[in-house]
């Protein structure tokens, strides 16, 4: 009589299911970080300079950019509006996400810039959206409005270690690139992240990059605010 045959399915790849329903993302209150920028566009390049960091989740980011040991630009962001004090020049300028939106020809907000410090989804994750294998990643494709979002997610921790951000009329991106993953309160924490910017400029239709780099040197994720500290003197000049 021959032996009952049992069936049994091939074991799952570790790490996947649990990728297609739980993205590893950092939880906090407030972060505050230590780092070098590097930033490279048509009109500006600023290298390796120092950048003082705080954010209070999904409200505001401040920061402080320093050459040469002297604050030179302070800058907060809120949901809505973005302010830049140049303290070299006695100047600040104020804008809003959809006039940066319409200069760089491609969609820009607070999430966005959120997602670029911290290393977070940019859009929620949604129960229906599904993860496919894509060479060495897991891969969660969203979309919002005109917006594609591909986020890349590692196999193993489940970090989101790059994004590309499509506009689908205009096909200009944004690629984020995340390294120097570290250990940080029990998360993983991206101490690199490079920013690509390639887009068409509705003023000359010529096509253009923006770089920007930041690499952490020290990052805390704390409780208590760590304060937030910004005025503008009356002295100061607004630009158009």
């Amino acid at each position: 009589m021959a032996p009952d045959t049992v069936t049994t399915a091939p074991p799952a790849r570790p790490g996947i299911e649990e990728a297609r329903t739980n993205v590893a993302e950092i939880d906090f209150r407030y972060l505050t970080a230590r780092s070098k920028i590097s930033f490279k566009s048509p009109q500006q390049d600023i290298d390796n300079a120092n950048i003082n960091l705080r954010v209070r989740k999904d409200s505001l980011i401040w920061l402080s950019v320093s050459k040469l040991g002297i604050e030179a630009v302070r800058g907060l962001i809120t949901r809505d509006s973005i302010i830049i004090v140049d303290k070299i020049h006695g100047e600040y300028s104020v804008y809003d996400f959809p006039t940066l939106s319409r200069q760089f020809n491609f969609a820009m907000n607070f999430q966005l810039l959120q997602a670029l410090i911290v290393g977070n989804l940019p859009l929620p994750k949604r129960p229906a959206q599904k993860i496919k294998n894509e060479r060495d990643y897991l891969l969660l494709r969203q979309s919002e409005g005109k917006v594609l979002v591909e986020n890349y997610i590692g196999e193993e921790d489940r970090k989101l270690k790059k994004l590309m951000v499509t506009e689908q009329p205009t096909k200009n991106t944004l690629r984020l690139d995340y390294e120097d993953f570290t250990s940080l309160n029990n998360f993983l924490f991206p101490y690199t992240s490079l920013v690509t910017l390639d887009y068409q400029s509705k003023t000359d239709g010529q096509f253009y990059q923006t770089l920007l780099r930041i690499k952490h040197s020290k990052v805390e994720l704390i409780e208590k605010t760590p304060g937030f500290p910004f005025t503008i003197p009356a002295s100061y000049k607004r630009r158009p």
